[in-house]
């Protein structure tokens, strides 16, 4: 098949597929389609009835392969994990820009795949939706730690939980298989909170872990909890929840000259709580009761902002300043670290097997 080399723009507009056309799927869709510089032409997803165009004239498809068949500019990746690696790829192949979700895939051999594939085509953008980075909360507590203000990193901890690994209870949903998620609620939900405290305190030397699947007893991981240490001595303490009856999303940040809390975050599921952003400021005298302040948000900017990121460096040449191949490896790294932190869960599944060279 000769690679597709993107034909004109549509009317100015850049020309996209999505392949996968669930949940998150259509919400891009709706991103997509409000930009004047895009336009969805076509989707695919396996649960749809073959072949066709909706009403509003998109085409649709059940599989990728035919989706790449379409004159296309990009590529939206929302599919499985055993599959998102593979796509990714062959869109790359068929000269596309590509946006995935996370995770890039379901082990460090899929995302290393990825990587010596986009090797081959560095005119080409590849971002990977780690979507919490554009929320403004965790923004604003980014630009306050990289201004200096409250001094340096002092440690972290941080929690993100729900009370099931699916938003619903079935033994056979794909996110509970490790054949085709490669993971459970690490690798699916906490995945976001390790890119933040990568993002907040840099890489981690030493890592210790409990990782199990004791009370749901998927395939997949219902809880993880990982105590790392930098090599400037940053520590960051890390809970991934299944578990967790009360949806729950917080990271507290210590810094040398006061404390910086993030909590709940504005989600599709609105179960999260309110999204606040606590800023405190230590004094000698405060006695334990610093000043602080408080700050709501109420509005969720991040799947505009980062499919405006992903729109700019594919028509600008700009870079892709978050959510790049090497953020997407050193994230999965991570996570597979804390996996081989414990050494029942490493042995348990064979994880050495699955770690390449890179």
């Amino acid at each position: 098949m000769v690679p597709h080399t993107g034909g004109r723009l549509m009317a100015g507009r850049l020309k996209v597929g999505i392949a996968g056309y669930g949940v998150v799927g259509q919400r891009r869709r709706q991103v997509i389609d409000s930009r004047a510089d895009m336009v969805t032409v076509a989707v695919c997803d396996q649960r749809l009835d073959g072949e066709g165009a909706f009403a509003d004239g998109v085409r649709h498809y059940a599989h990728y392969q035919r989706l790449l068949d379409e004159d296309l500019d990009v590529l939206f990746v929302c599919l499985t994990n055993d599959v998102a690696a593979e796509v990714t790829m062959a869109g790359l192949e068929r000269g596309l820009h590509v946006f995935c979700e996370k995770p890039p895939g379901r082990d460090l051999a899929d995302i290393a795949a990825v990587i010596a594939c986009e090797k081959r085509h560095p005119g080409l953008k590849l971002k990977y939706g780690f979507n919490h980075r554009y929320h403004d909360s965790v923004r604003d507590a980014l630009a306050l730690v990289q201004s200096g203000e409250l001094g340096r990193v002092l440690n972290l901890r941080g929690i993100y939980g729900k009370s099931k690994i699916i938003d619903f209870r079935s033994p056979t949903h794909w996110r509970t298989k490790r054949a085709i998620a490669g993971g459970g609620i690490l690798l699916d939900q906490g995945i976001h909170m390790v890119d933040l405290i990568r993002l907040f305190a840099g890489e981690f030397a030493d890592i210790h872990a409990f990782v199990s699947n004791d009370f749901w007893h998927h395939d997949v991981e219902d809880n993880a909890f990982a105590l790392m240490r930098s090599n400037s001595g940053v520590v960051a303490m890390l809970h991934s929840s299944a578990t967790q009856w009360r949806h729950r999303f917080g990271l507290d940040i210590t810094l040398s000259k006061g404390t910086i809390q993030l909590s709940g975050i504005l989600s599709g599921s609105k179960s999260y709580g309110a999204e606040t952003l606590t800023v405190a400021w230590a004094s000698p005298d405060d006695g334990g009761d610093p000043k602080e302040q408080t700050t709501r948000y109420n509005r969720d900017p991040s799947w505009e902002d980062e499919v405006a990121e992903f729109a700019d460096a594919v028509l600008n040449g700009g870079a892709i300043a978050c959510g790049s191949s090497d953020d997407a490896l050193r994230t999965m790294e991570l996570v597979y670290r804390i996996y081989c932190a414990d050494p029942e869960w490493k042995a348990r599944w064979d994880l050495d097997s699955k770690i390449p060279e890179l």
